[in-house]
């Protein structure tokens, strides 16, 4: 077994195996745990199951495991002793000291019939001895049947066995004899009613042939039907603090089953139920069934955690990539991240424009601010990164054009710098989560003059799809019409806001197209 499943399985009968296959497909790694003793093994057939009518429930199982098998599921033979919470999981104890761990356990342990203490009856049982006309009806059918009273429910029994045979007689038993209203029903529906407490059956060639009444009267018969009590298998449960109840039918118990909801999920967070183990009427089809409902459940809540889990692992890869301790060190640990060139939508957009003061918001290596100081314009740059200004200093120094060029240290996420106070604003490649980004352009536009410039440029989202840059952020792209859509049309003129195709190299080497996000603005005079 490996160390840790996604999902545990507890009982591996018909609802467990279908919950099994679902899980399974749907790529979890699943382990069954089967004690090998299912409640239908005494029958040899089952009924109901459309394409699978008449097969043995032994050879369903088998079936049931091979199919499971081969999407990568795994069967144990064994039994849970225990289960408790442990890490965000459970840890499952089986009964030979193994533990297993699991995200989610979906338990299908189903119920035992506690049969009526008549001498023969369990031997019988699923043979002759019977309880399920949907199940047997219809292979007993026109034959003798015997329906032993064990409490209320017993008349409204021999009225569903009379549809499958005209020949259905009630034994009281020791239950009180009919009231005179359902003495009648069973009168008009040809029912026989027979006094007295059955003390055995009577088998001849391993065939039952009637019961003995203790008074030695024989009724022949030729299938008795019973009304178990239907007990949950609940050890598991308990140990988890999930206690089963009563089922009430005709204001009678008949038995009990673990409460959970419709899709099988119980009180207890992580845990599942299906099969009789929750419901102890439904036959081995509505089993099966409810066993696929609640693994798509535990499937569906097992995805809402990898999402939460997910989304906490990018929120922290995304602070990572964004941090300034980052990039200082990415600075410090490279001799030059960029090429020394000014970004070429800039040199597009701002080589007609006239100098004036300017505002290089993430400046990094400096190859843009020297652009512009070179080009006449008294420039503020600014980063967040200590080791990028120190580094694009020095390259102003080299230029000649320090004395044109104020370096300022600071965040832009929090950074305001002054209103209507440059003829440009620049932001080459500042990515930030959207709300961030909304506000960042937004005190940068308000930080144009009028007649000035806004020139807003990142990488645009079709560089994900086509696959030449995998940073695996999508939400820092953006496509230029964002920043567009949140300029007062009064008060701005649009001048570029396109997807522009640029030729680049990739961290291989090759040649390959990127794709940038342009925006280019002016703000009315």
């Amino acid at each position: 077994m490996n160390e840790a499943y996604d999902v545990l399985v507890v009982g591996g009968g018909a609802a467990g195996l279908s919950g099994a296959l679902v899980l399974a497909r749907a790529r979890r790694s699943v382990l069954v745990v089967d004690a090998g003793e299912p409640r239908n093994a005494p029958a040899g057939h089952m009924h109901g199951y459309l394409g699978r009518e008449g097969i043995s429930p032994a050879d369903l199982r088998a079936g049931g495991r091979e199919e499971i098998a081969r999407y990568g599921a795994e069967v144990v033979t064994g039994r849970v002793r225990s289960a408790e919470r442990r890490d965000g999981g459970f840890l499952v104890t089986l009964d030979d000291g193994r533990g297993v761990r699991a995200r989610r356990l979906l338990v299908t342990t189903g119920l035992v019939d506690e049969l009526p203490d008549v001498p023969g009856v369990a031997e019988r049982w699923g043979r002759d001895v019977l309880h399920c006309p949907y199940c047997h009806g219809w292979e007993v059918g026109d034959r003798r049947i015997g329906v032993l009273a064990t409490g209320p429910a017993a008349v409204e029994q021999a009225n569903m066995w009379r549809q499958w045979s005209t020949d259905v007689t009630l034994l009281s038993h020791r239950t009180p004899a009919p009231g005179d209203e359902d003495a009648e029903r069973l009168a008009a529906r040809g029912v026989l009613v027979v006094d007295g407490p059955v003390a055995a059956l009577e088998v001849h060639d391993d065939r039952l042939t009637g019961v003995r009444l203790e008074s030695g009267e024989v009724v022949p018969l030729d299938a008795l039907v019973v009304a178990p009590r239907f007990t949950a298998r609940a050890g598991v449960l308990e140990s988890l603090g999930l206690e089963p109840a009563e089922v009430e039918r005709h204001g009678h118990v008949i038995g009990t089953q673990v409460p959970a909801d419709a899709t099988g999920a119980t009180p207890v967070p992580g845990v599942w139920v299906a099969g009789n183990v929750a419901d102890v009427t439904a036959n081995v089809i509505i089993s099966a069934a409810q066993g696929a409902g609640a693994a798509a459940a535990v499937n569906a809540d097992l995805i809402a955690e990898d999402t939460r889990d997910a989304v906490g692992a990018y929120r922290e890869r995304v602070r990572a990539v964004l941090a300034e301790d980052a990039w200082d060190e990415r600075y410090r640990n490279s001799s030059a991240l960029w090429s020394g060139q000014p970004n070429p939508q800039l040199v597009a957009e701002a080589a007609a424009l006239t100098p004036g003061r300017a505002l290089d918001a993430g400046c990094g290596e400096g190859a843009d601010a020297v652009w512009l100081a070179g080009r006449g314009w008294q420039v503020t740059a600014l980063d967040f990164s200590a080791a990028a200004l120190d580094r694009a200093a020095g390259h102003a120094e080299a230029a000649g054009v320090a004395d044109r060029i104020a370096w300022t240290h600071a965040d832009l996420r929090e950074h305001t710098p002054a209103e209507r106070a440059y003829d440009l604003v620049s932001a080459q490649y500042v990515h930030a989560p959207p709300a961030t980004r909304r506000d960042l352009f937004a005190r940068l536009a308000a930080a144009v003059a009028p007649g000035g410039t806004l020139l807003i440029v990142g990488h645009h989202p079709l560089d994900l799809r086509t696959g030449v840059r995998p940073m695996g952020f999508p939400d820092l792209m953006y496509d230029a019409a964002e920043p567009a859509s949140a300029l007062d049309p009064g008060e701005w003129e649009v001048l570029v806001a396109e997807t522009r195709p640029r030729a680049a190299v990739n961290s291989e080497g090759r040649d390959v197209t990127v794709y940038d996000a342009v925006l280019a603005a002016r703000r009315r005079a």
